[in-house]
């Protein structure tokens, strides 16, 4: 079953079936169903250990008693070591406390069957062989239990702490990324409604379209942007509405150029949002676009064999001394570079260099069926 199980879940990652959540669900039930099956099979194992070493001076059903009251006994010191012991002493780095009690522990449960069971089980206290193997098997069985206990107590506890850690850096990692995310410069968003305000006094078309698509954009940074993964179309859109405020800024005369392909299939094939966007806002930012007469960013993405191909190409400002106000504050290509190993592990290619002193490209190719 335990083989069955990982078998299902190899499958399924490899099929691309499993969301994230829900695939930490069946790791935590398959974690569950292990911790449950290794302390089943302990004691199964005890049960085979007391049998074949009481057999010899014990007989039913005496033996059939002293498994079951074996098995209690053995039950409660297990379990106070497992939930008690380790916790409280080991994983607090108390290690001579955890030894002292564990071996206290060991003496006191083997002596308190050394002068409980021959009384209740009728075995005589004589010089002689059964004498030896009854402390034998005392001694053994105690030891067995509190080393088996701590072992699995440690085990189990190193493997919560360092998935808590794991959380927290994935957590954590998010969080900065829904952060970068979001960013929408204010100083941007009062420019574009304010010019958004001084053209509704002549009602015209232009005005509408402008508050049409400032709110694709706000709507794309509330919404889409927070999930996981969003379409090519999506993404599109969003670049297509900070170029149109953009351009509502400098009266339609910026040289920004977009060469499209194969929209026809962006619809059914995802990406994670704000990757496409940031090239792109990156490209607007260094290439002084408004600022400088020669100045232009040029947008293509096309798809070819299960590839898709986005590549941008923009000028390099002569003037370093420019800021422009972009609008959206993207990721920067280390957080892209972070977001795609995330979801395309090996099944991406990046690149971001200048092509000559005048023009840089970015070029991005995902393998989106990986």
């Amino acid at each position: 079953m335990f083989l069955l199980l990982n078998i299902v879940v190899i499958l399924m990652i490899f099929r691309g079936l499993f969301s994230s959540e829900i695939l930490k669900k069946l790791m935590s039930y398959r974690w569950k169903f292990l911790l449950g099956f290794q302390h089943a099979f302990f004691f199964l194992v005890l049960v085979l250990i007391i049998y074949f070493t009481e057999n010899s001076y014990l007989n039913p059903p005496d033996l059939i008693w002293s498994i079951i009251f074996n098995m209690m006994y053995s039950l409660g010191i297990y379990y106070w070591v497992y939930q008690y012991l380790v916790p409280k002493f080991y994983l607090s780095n108390k290690y001579p406390e955890f030894i002292l009690y564990a071996l206290m522990c060991f003496l006191t449960s083997s002596l308190f069957r050394i002068l409980s069971e021959p009384a209740i089980f009728g075995i005589p206290f004589m010089r002689g062989e059964s004498n030896i193997t009854f402390l034998y098997n005392v001694y053994l069985t105690q030891a067995i239990v509190i080393l088996v206990a701590s072992f699995l107590g440690i085990t189990k506890d190193k493997f919560l702490i360092e998935q808590d850690v794991a959380d927290l850096g994935e957590q954590k990692e998010q969080l900065y990324i829904d952060l970068l995310k979001s960013k929408l410069s204010p100083h941007f968003l009062l420019n574009t409604l304010n010019n958004i305000y001084v053209s509704s006094f002549v009602p015209t078309e232009k005005t509408s379209h402008s508050i049409l698509e400032l709110s694709k954009l706000l709507q794309y940074i509330i919404y889409d942007s927070g999930k996981e993964k969003i379409s090519i179309g999506q993404e599109f859109s969003s670049l297509k509405s900070l170029a149109e405020l953009y351009q509502l800024k400098f009266n339609n005369q910026l040289d920004i150029l977009f060469e499209l392909q194969h929209e026809e299939v962006w619809d059914v094939i995802e990406i994670p949002p704000s990757v496409f966007l940031t090239l792109f806002e990156n490209s607007l930012k260094h290439s002084a676009i408004g600022m400088e007469p020669s100045s232009f960013v040029k947008v293509g993405c096309t798809i070819e064999n299960r590839e898709i191909i986005f590549r941008v190409e923009n000028s390099i400002a002569e003037n370093k001394c420019y800021s422009p106000d972009i609008g959206y504050q993207g990721l920067g290509n280390k957080a892209i570079a972070g977001i795609l190993e995330k979801y395309y592990p090996g099944q991406y290619h990046f690149s971001s260099q200048a092509l000559s002193s005048k023009n840089y490209e970015s070029v991005l190719k995902i393998n989106y069926n990986a």
